[in-house]
């Protein structure tokens, strides 16, 4: 995988891995935390994957094996909620609120997938879990879209279809999973969904505050 590749372990590097890092930084220096936060956010905005292949580049030089999308994928059930500061709303309104919920419920669930998908019966439930929730973040989306202005609402109805479009994608790798049984795949899917929620963030945050 190359800076650029459309797989979303690239995007999602900086905001799980490296930003909560930078955050435990900051006890200890907050201005070089911060200084290296912002060259890393604008490098990765100059050249999507950088942050993807910096740390991939290390744990290759450290030859450890990681399977980036499963690692990715338990991290995000780690971070805090300061961690997570950058993708919260900070608009009071109920509708707002409740996105930020709704989107941290659903990568909370899509998070604990590498420890559940080898026991069925539980996976079983947890799959369920994901349909809800989703369902949730989309009745959620559409409530703030009342908030949102013409050019804006237009973006946001945009960021939608791409998580309908993303979520029906994870329905058939799960599909699939249950016939080939490669779990890996199912890591890549559930984490297009958390890519695709955190555009959905992006866009409310830019056309909404």
């Amino acid at each position: 995988m190359t800076m650029g590749d459309e797989s979303p372990v690239t995007s999602l590097v900086l905001p799980v891995l490296i930003r909560p890092v930078l955050s435990q930084l900051e006890k200890y220096h907050v201005g070089g935390s911060q200084t290296l936060r912002a060259a890393l956010t604008k490098a990765e905005a100059a050249v999507p994957g950088l942050n993807y292949d910096l740390v991939a580049g290390i744990m290759r030089r450290a030859e450890i094996p990681v399977n980036m999308n499963e690692s990715l994928l338990r991290l995000q059930g780690t971070l805090t909620e300061a961690e997570c500061a950058d993708l919260r709303l900070n608009r009071s309104e109920e509708a707002f609120q409740e996105l930020n919920k709704k989107s941290s419920a659903l990568k909370k669930i899509l998070s604990r997938i590498p420890d559940e998908i080898t026991d069925r019966k539980t996976f079983l439930e947890t799959i369920k879990e994901i349909a809800s929730a989703i369902k949730k973040l989309l009745d959620a989306v559409n409530e703030v879209s009342t908030y949102t202005p013409g050019g804006g609402k237009q973006a946001l109805e945009q960021r939608k279809r791409e998580f309908v479009k993303y979520s029906k994608r994870f329905s058939n790798t799960l599909k699939e999973y249950f016939k080939e049984g490669q779990a890996n795949a199912v890591f890549v899917s559930a984490m297009y969904l958390i890519h695709q929620t955190n555009q959905i963030l992006y866009t409310v945050k830019c056309k909404s505050e």
